[in-house]
């Protein structure tokens, strides 16, 4: 298979697993314990049905939208992701570049390959920086500091990794980093070898936006013990809510699942939440964020800009997520996989069939904006 025979996010799921050793394959695709909310996230688009309007003349369609005071051209952004070099040599670099091209937002995360100096230098097109909340406070006010000094316009906490997710796959290949393999991991490297060689070849792996504070050098912390021994499970809406006030900008909470921490999200004064479940990685048996959009949307969605991931694969899923009130989608694997098989081609091909499917979606829904879309267009199952 080669990269213009990927037309879905199944067939580039496919390449990459051609191409990726398998731990770093598992890595991206696996999830939490018996992976029943990995799988739920997707099928609860599959209850919901479009119903489309005819005869609206159709001929321009506008999909753009304005998040968190963001003007993307698209609907869609890449939302922020650990280790990007793992998958490919670019990582980062690649999927900002993507990004730009299709005029939408892209983010980086505190676990990041590349630095955020370097991508904000690189593109004009808005930058996420996402987060997690350590026991070191002075660690968390630095790497804000650090973020406002780069230029980046939003910051996005990740409040549902105050310890990671309990994830098999992981365990079984003994993914960790540094690499900490089991025989049969190794093996998997040994018949992946263009990785290796591409790995050994291209600049040293890092974690810039740790760099200071992460050792990765033979005594290195994985990014296990990171979850366990760096993160704060004490964090709680009080020490959120001082974040909030010393950004005082654009401030996002992503894993937001309920009504009432979404209610107290617009309390403390955050401008944006993300519904995740973090792809099904953290707690298994959580609900889909599909599920969620409605009454969240309903309840504070008049008051802070609602976005959502999780389980994103086709056009049609961000149309049934926008005509129930989300701003704006985040994709996460969807961009993974074609970045791992191709790198910066990979990126751009993935996101130009997404804004494809979108396009033919809202003409055939008879909507020339976003707004136009509601939920009349939908019925539940």
């Amino acid at each position: 298979m080669r990269l213009r025979d990927c037309h879905n996010f199944h067939d580039f799921r496919r390449l990459a697993q051609r191409r990726l050793p398998r731990p770093i394959f598992d890595y991206i695709d696996g999830a939490a314990d018996d992976e029943v909310t990995y799988r739920r996230n997707t099928a609860s688009f599959e209850r919901c049905d479009l119903l489309p309007s005819v005869l609206r003349g159709v001929e321009t369609v506008d999909m753009s939208v304005t998040v968190l005071g963001q003007k993307l051209a698209m609907p869609v952004y890449c939302s922020p992701t650990a280790l990007q070099r793992l998958f490919h040599h670019d990582g980062e670099r690649a999927v900002a570049a993507a990004a730009a091209k299709y005029g939408t937002m892209f983010g980086v995360s505190s676990l990041g390959t590349v630095s955020i100096e370097e991508l904000r230098k690189a593109h004009d097109t808005p930058q996420v920086y996402q987060f997690y909340y350590h026991r070191d406070r002075g660690l968390n006010r630095a790497m804000m500091q650090r973020a406002r000094e780069a230029g980046v316009e939003v910051m996005m906490l990740t409040v549902d990794s105050i310890t990671g997710g309990n994830r098999e796959r992981d365990l079984r290949t003994g993914f960790s980093i540094p690499f900490r393999l089991t025989p049969g991991g190794m093996l998997q490297f040994a018949i992946r070898p263009m990785w290796g060689i591409n790995y050994l070849t291209h600049e040293r792996f890092k974690l810039p936006q740790l760099d200071q504070h992460v050792d990765m050098s033979g005594g290195a912390v994985s990014i296990g013990r990171y979850f366990t021994e760096m993160l704060d499970p004490s964090m709680n809406w009080d020490d959120v809510a001082e974040m909030v006030r010393l950004w005082n900008g654009q401030f996002c909470l992503k894993g937001i699942m309920t009504v009432a921490d979404a209610k107290r999200a617009v309390e403390i004064g955050c401008t944006g939440i993300v519904l995740s479940n973090h792809g099904g990685r953290q707690l298994d048996g959580s609900r889909a964020a599909f599920d969620q959009l409605a009454e969240i949307v309903d309840a504070v969605g008049d008051r802070i800009d609602v976005i959502m991931d999780g389980g994103i694969q086709r056009g049609t899923h961000v149309l049934k997520a926008l005509s129930l009130g989300a701003k704006a989608v985040g994709v996460g694997r969807f961009y993974l996989y074609p970045l791992a098989a191709a790198g910066q081609a990979g990126v751009e091909r993935a996101l130009g069939l997404m804004r494809a499917e979108i396009e033919r979606g809202m003409k055939l829904m008879g909507c020339t904006a976003i707004g136009q879309l509601s939920r009349e267009n939908l019925r539940f199952r």
